[in-house]
């Protein structure tokens, strides 16, 4: 079993050798060195800017499916390296800013800026019912249930600035 923060050489090959790996850890945004959810969650712009095209219901859709494959990819990439929500597993980033961003499908693009911020301070900071969540929930869901959580406040409050 290791710790939280760092990667052996066989538990980063056991994470990059299947799909699901890939996937967790937001195809290699999670093995930065440092700051792993923050290069997660700007990896994630990527992505978001080609869903944004999207109609809504079709976006919402994505976001859904990319929550189900999340639950499957991080419980597998977890397994693999023995701790479930191991800083190197990134796709809950990349689901939780996509909520995050959801009132920014109708903004200036400063408020991407401010989504993605506003993301990451609820994912690090972690107010109640997120930190619970986190406790509580154990695999592949406890991973991206808080970045969910997080998304949804970070989306409301994102909405609300924006309607200021």
């Amino acid at each position: 079993m290791s710790d939280k923060k760092t990667l052996t050489p066989d538990q980063r090959r056991l994470l990059l050798a299947t799909p699901a790996g890939w996937i967790a850890c937001g195809f290699g945004s999670g093995l930065a060195p440092v700051a792993q959810g923050t290069f997660g969650s700007l990896a994630a712009i990527l992505p978001w800017l080609l869903l944004r095209s999207l109609p809504l219901q079709l976006h919402v859709f994505a976001i859904a499916v990319a929550f189900v494959v999340g639950v499957w990819a991080c419980g597998i990439a977890g397994r693999a390296v023995g701790v479930d929500d191991h800083r190197s597993i990134v796709w809950d980033e990349f689901v939780g800013l996509w909520i995050a961003l959801m009132p920014a499908l109708w903004a200036p693009w400063w408020s991407v800026v401010l989504g993605f911020a506003l993301f990451r301070l609820f994912d690090v900071w972690k107010p109640w019912p997120i930190r619970w969540l986190d406790r509580q929930l154990k695999g592949g869901m406890g991973v991206m249930v808080d970045d969910v959580v997080a998304g949804v406040f970070a989306a409301l409050v994102l909405a609300l600035l924006l309607r200021l």
